[in-house]
């Protein structure tokens, strides 16, 4: 008896080191992903809205490409900070095509979308 467990605790033993180790896999990409790998931008904007402008006035905005899949409407006001590269820029500097990404509010009121920072250029990619 004793001889037959040592016999199948050997066997069992071998076998298990015979089972391949899987190696590192390359991550799945997500099906659904729309604009790439959302942890290639800056930790910081990851609550922002990302866009390109299609249209634009002293007003508001339209942006196409965002998240929702249609054009999507953000309105400026007094409080609106303009940011290009790190610094601070003026909405005259923002140009039909630019990728932006907005930092945006609710209006409690009427519903509409409040643009509070509007970042365009290299910061967002190179800011941690």
């Amino acid at each position: 008896m004793r001889l037959s467990s040592a016999f199948v605790t050997a066997v069992i033993g071998t076998s298990l080191l015979a089972v391949p180790v899987r190696g590192q896999q390359e991550p799945i990409k997500a099906d659904t992903a729309r604009f790439g790998d959302p942890t290639s931008v800056a930790q910081v904007y990851l609550n922002y809205l990302y866009g390109v402008v299609k249209s634009i006035d002293k007003d508001e905005m339209v942006l196409e490409k965002t998240k929702f899949g249609i054009d999507q409407t953000f309105k400026f006001n007094n409080k609106t900070k303009f940011i290009h590269d790190g610094k601070a820029s003026k909405r005259e500097d923002l140009k039909v095509g630019a990728k932006v990404w907005v930092d945006v509010k609710k209006d409690k009121k009427t519903g509409d979308l409040i643009a509070n920072k509007v970042v365009t250029g290299i910061d967002v990619i190179a800011k941690p």
